[in-house]
């Protein structure tokens, strides 16, 4: 790598289009400014054509001179990464289940809209992709249903989500036959919310793995067309069922008290959270549905 020195010698000579003046700009003597240019003529041969009151770059120079600049963008980007002055500026990345992140994404993007100078960066993925993106540290913020027990990851409850057990429009469910005759339209978390839900509605069921599977879709706010079109079932968080723009075309079941996911946000334990991203946390708590004690959306 080339002496930063030197550099900070040519690109001053070449603003200043004067070795006195470069050399009062970076605080040196003409001297060392002079030897500084050799130092890089030696490797790069003819930087500069001097003439009288003058200074031209040759094709070397220019080559060297964009190089400076590569150099100088790339240390205002690196300043820009780590510094905690201007949190409302730069990159900030979260994954997300796709149902909180329905309801997350709005409000990402009105934070965007009221500070353009925040770039917002948002994945939806399952659960056990959230946690391994974490932990490569391709996302700084994640959100899981679950608290992870790995010692890298810290976490810390952002709402509560609740689940619910959609049918068709029309469907009367009031036994586990019921369910058995419609049939399970799943996704990706499907399996493992339904048993939570399905339990309390019909203790002693033997398991949403006995029900016929009619149908999957790995986008879950797809989920619901078949169940609109009266393919199945399905149990998915309510804000995914209040995403969905066909409502007369579906039903929720009545299941008593609600079951809840407690989401929780998730970054590496080692180092503290960017100013940026601790600032977007802090703006989304704020704003409902992710003010303290609120569940992810409303009843509705």
């Amino acid at each position: 790598m080339l002496n930063p020195h030197w550099l900070r010698s040519f690109t001053a000579l070449v603003e200043q289009r004067s070795f006195t003046r470069a050399a009062r700009h970076v605080g040196l003597t003409q001297a060392a400014v002079s030897q500084h240019i050799r130092y890089l003529e030696e490797q790069f041969g003819a930087l500069l054509i001097r003439r009288v009151r003058s200074l031209e770059l040759t094709p070397a120079g220019a080559a060297l001179l964009d190089y400076c600049n590569e150099i100088d963008e790339a240390d205002k980007r690196l300043r820009s990464k780590v510094s905690d002055a201007e949190a409302d500026k730069g990159v900030v990345s979260l994954i997300t289940p796709e149902s909180v992140g329905l309801a997350l994404y709005p409000l990402l993007l009105t934070l965007q809209q009221e500070h353009r100078g925040l770039i917002v960066c948002h994945r939806f993925a399952t659960d056990s992709d959230v946690l391994d993106a974490v932990l490569r540290k391709q996302y700084e913020l994640g959100v899981v249903s679950f608290e992870p027990d790995d010692a890298r990851l810290a976490s810390e409850p952002l709402a509560d989500e609740p689940l619910e057990l959609v049918v068709p429009a029309g469907i009367d469910v009031q036994n586990w036959s019921d369910l058995e005759r419609l049939g399970f339209i799943d996704h990706p978390d499907g399996v493992a919310m339904a048993p939570r839900l399905l339990a309390q509605r019909f203790p002693g069921n033997p398991g949403v793995r006995t029900v016929p599977q009619r149908g999957f879709h790995s986008e879950i706010a797809l989920v619901l067309e078949p169940v609109a079109r009266g393919l199945g079932f399905t149990v998915l968080p309510r804000h995914a069922r209040q995403a969905f723009a066909r409502a007369d075309a579906i039903r929720i079941v009545d299941c008593g008290t609600p079951v809840v996911e407690t989401l929780r946000l998730i970054h590496r334990a080692e180092w503290p959270l960017t100013a940026r991203a601790s600032w977007v946390v802090s703006q989304l708590r704020k704003r409902p549905p992710f003010t303290r004690g609120s569940v992810v959306v409303g009843s509705g």
